[in-house]
């Protein structure tokens, strides 16, 4: 489990906005699943050291999630919390399978550039079972929401 993963994409919204969207757990179930999932929250504390938890669902129900029954369990606390540049998490997929154990830390960071944001999502210590062409698909897909999700 030492793979990084990265991608990048400008919002046209603020830092402030899109720090917003990223904090707001009613925000968070609508953008944040990749295309084809959709996401029920569970648990929210919004603080360095706070946490929370999320399911995300296949819509698909044929498809065999990391947790189980077309579904990802994830478990998310956050490491750093700065208003408008970073939030930084240390997520847990909750699961049996040996391929999906660890801790993956995303580091969301948010720099303003002329035409909006530039949100970049890097993915340190990406569990085995996360190919890096679906992990790709997926960061890509958050990204392509969030943009959605702001500039509507």
């Amino acid at each position: 489990m030492s793979r990084t993963d990265s991608a990048s994409r400008v919002v046209d919204a603020t830092p402030e906005a899109v720090y917003a969207a990223m904090t707001d757990p009613s925000a968070l179930v609508v953008w944040l699943p990749p295309t084809g999932m959709r996401g029920e929250m569970l648990e929210f504390d919004l603080r360095p050291g706070g946490h929370y938890r999320m399911v995300l669902r296949y819509e698909d129900a044929s498809i065999a999630g990391k947790t189980g029954e077309n579904s990802d369990d994830v478990a998310v606390r956050f490491l750093d919390l700065v208003p408008g540049a970073l939030v930084s998490q240390a997520v847990d997929f909750v699961s049996d399978d040996p391929a999906f154990a660890g801790t993956m830390v995303m580091n969301w960071i948010l720099r303003p550039v002329p035409e909006g944001t530039e949100v970049t999502i890097r993915a340190e210590n990406v569990p085995d079972g996360i190919s890096p062409e679906d992990h790709a698909e997926g960061l890509a897909s958050s990204l392509e929401n969030l943009a959605k999700f702001l500039e509507s």
